[in-house]
């Protein structure tokens, strides 16, 4: 299931947009600011943003989503009442993926996501150095040779590795990877890491004490 952050101050459409996603089969995050929804990016998939937020301009937002590594594939609705050609240009060419002119019908943003989605780079193959993650396939290689490893094991790597160099403790890792309705340990993270550690061997993922987790990309 699909994580679709809602980025929206308007407390009665993000209401619809909860309900309507929800209703399509998204899991959704939400967020009535900015800085709300910059907390929540790590655990999105796909982002719905208002152009016109409280605390910073969606497009501003939007060129420090770009800007950040984490983020910069990170697939983005432009939501806004803004209706002429040039405001249409200017949020596609700021960024956005795709574009739509409040009012707009659920249907249609559903739809758009799921193509989204579906052309999202993080579906696609990932390679870091001799590490190859292929996620239609299932399937793991360190040059050229491939690594056997359970479903918890390749979620694990594949949300680490999409996110090279960048921080996660045990809670954030257990959330985005295991969900927010799991109900074991972050110890059950250490174990896997070591799990990890001992198919694909040291040096890709990195301990930093007292923080967590990071994963380093070899040249």
């Amino acid at each position: 299931m699909a994580r679709v952050l809602i980025v929206e101050d308007e407390t009665s459409l993000r209401f619809v947009l909860e309900h309507g996603l929800r209703q399509a089969g998204f899991d959704v995050l939400l967020a009535a600011t900015a800085s709300e929804g910059w907390e929540l990016l790590d655990k999105a998939d796909a982002v719905v943003l208002d152009w016109m937020l409280p605390d910073e301009d969606g497009l501003d937002f939007l060129a420090r989503l770009r800007r950040d590594r984490a983020h910069e594939r990170l697939p983005v609705i432009m939501l806004t009442a803004r209706a002429s050609e040039s405001d249409r240009v200017e949020g596609l060419l700021g960024g956005a993926d795709d574009y739509l002119i409040k009012p707009f019908s659920m249907s249609e943003l559903a739809a758009r996501l799921v193509a989204l989605l579906r052309r999202a780079p993080g579906n696609g193959q990932l390679r870091r150095g001799e590490l190859l993650i292929d996620p239609e396939r299932f399937r793991v290689s360190v040059a050229g040779k491939v690594v056997e490893l359970t479903r918890r094991e390749f979620d694990l790597l594949h949300f680490l590795a999409r996110n090279p160099g960048r921080v996660y403790d045990r809670e954030k890792i257990l959330d985005r990877v295991w969900g927010a309705d799991f109900f074991g340990t972050p110890r059950t993270v250490d174990q896997h890491v070591a799990q990890l550690r001992e198919k694909l061997g040291d040096g890709w993922i990195e301990t930093v004490r007292g923080k967590g987790y990071r994963f380093v990309e070899k040249v």
